[in-house]
């Protein structure tokens, strides 16, 4: 069997939920965003080690209905909110039916819910209601959002203002303080009217860097999984755990004469007799291609670890690594990200963050997941 391996640790999941809710209030509740297949994760992994979340946030409908799966197999039931809201009459009425909590971002959705309302006991009843304060992806502005509130409360609907922060991983860009004085204004505004309105603002990047504007909701996405959501610490010196380790073999070991070049476009030469090693993964499995500087780790005969650098171009099934010198066999143990190198790292060697990798990883991969010490 082919090595390429994808293992999920559901105990740093349920560490990294725990680190979140000791960064939060006793009152402030935690929804767990376990959409694109828990960042790639898999729902199915995440979603038993996040049971202690008040709640889980997806993108859409499918993965709404995925999530309910998984809770239907636990005998558990959480509310799952679909944080893009429905897309159709139609999802709108499932919805209903599955007591899905819904965000509406736009008059479309709100005309729905203003059509076919859910029993009134119904987490279904309570709508997420979008604010744009100045992201400017989804949500209505300052000059609506307030008769937004007033149509649904009128109707007879509980709601949570929501945004979203654009550049909440960097604590000191002027943008952050812009939208929060908006949510808040705005907040307050529907509170004067209707006291039990709650809000929700901050992402994962807002939790760690906006403690006193965690309101009644906040929600715990990339932190969940271990890499890091703010610029200025890495996820290690956060508490985070990788949730995700990316581990292959060494397939075979050359010997280079000086003058061989290795890979795709010769793009690295040897300038003296050398070892390599090719490791069975590639961009084929979601390992970047694009990579530049990136280095694995490779286990010797004695146990040692060792950084070894990639060497020329990653192919779609496989990579060259520099095991010079190094007491390494074929059939090694190398891990891509993990512990380390950290998923964080190599997402820097490629020009993008860690979300990406997680999220591009592809079904070839053996996938195995490490249960919660509590279920062993």
């Amino acid at each position: 069997m082919r090595s390429a391996t994808i293992t999920i640790h559901q105990d740093a999941l349920a560490h990294n939920l725990q680190v979140i809710k000791d960064k939060t209030q006793p009152t402030t509740k935690v929804l767990a965003m376990v959409k694109a297949d828990a960042y790639g994760h898999g729902v199915a992994a995440a979603v038993p080690a996040l049971m202690d979340a008040d709640g889980f946030g997806v993108a859409c409908m499918s993965e709404a209905l995925a999530v309910q799966d998984v809770l239907a197999q636990l005998k558990r039931t959480k509310p799952v909110v679909l944080i893009e809201g429905v897309f159709s009459y139609d999802e709108w009425l499932t919805a209903i039916e599955q007591d899905f909590g819904c965000v509406i971002h736009q008059d479309n959705q709100l005309e729905w819910a203003l059509q076919s309302l859910p029993n009134a006991d119904s987490f279904c009843r309570t709508i997420w209601l979008k604010y744009n304060t100045g992201m400017c992806r989804l949500g209505f502005d300052t000059n609506n959002i307030i008769q937004k509130a007033k149509q649904l409360i009128q109707a007879g609907y509980r709601v949570i203002l929501t945004t979203h922060f654009a550049c909440a991983d960097d604590a000191q860009h002027p943008l952050n303080q812009v939208q929060i004085e908006r949510f808040n204004h705005a907040l307050q505004a529907i509170q004067a009217f209707a006291p039990d309105t709650q809000g929700s603002l901050c992402n994962s990047a807002g939790i760690f860097n906006f403690t006193a504007h965690h309101h009644h909701w906040v929600r715990a996405g990339i932190a969940l999984y271990g890499s890091k959501p703010i610029a200025q610490h890495s996820a290690t010196a956060l508490g985070l755990l990788p949730a995700m380790t990316l581990s292959a073999k060494i397939m075979a070991i050359h010997q280079l004469h000086a003058g061989d070049s290795v890979g795709y476009g010769a793009l690295w030469q040897a300038d003296k007799p050398y070892q390599i090693g090719v490791v069975s993964i590639g961009y084929g499995d979601g390992y970047p291609r694009v990579v530049t500087g990136a280095s694995v780790a490779i286990t010797d005969t004695d146990g040692v670890v060792h950084s070894c650098a990639i060497l020329g171009r990653v192919a779609m099934d496989m990579f060259m690594v520099d095991i010079d010198g190094l007491a390494i066999e074929v059939g090694a143990p190398v891990v891509l990200w993990g512990d380390t190198p950290h998923i964080d790292e190599i997402a820097s060697c490629a020009g993008t963050i860690g979300y990406e990798l997680m999220c591009r990883l592809t079904q070839r991969p053996n996938r195995h997941i490490e249960m919660l010490s509590s279920n062993a």
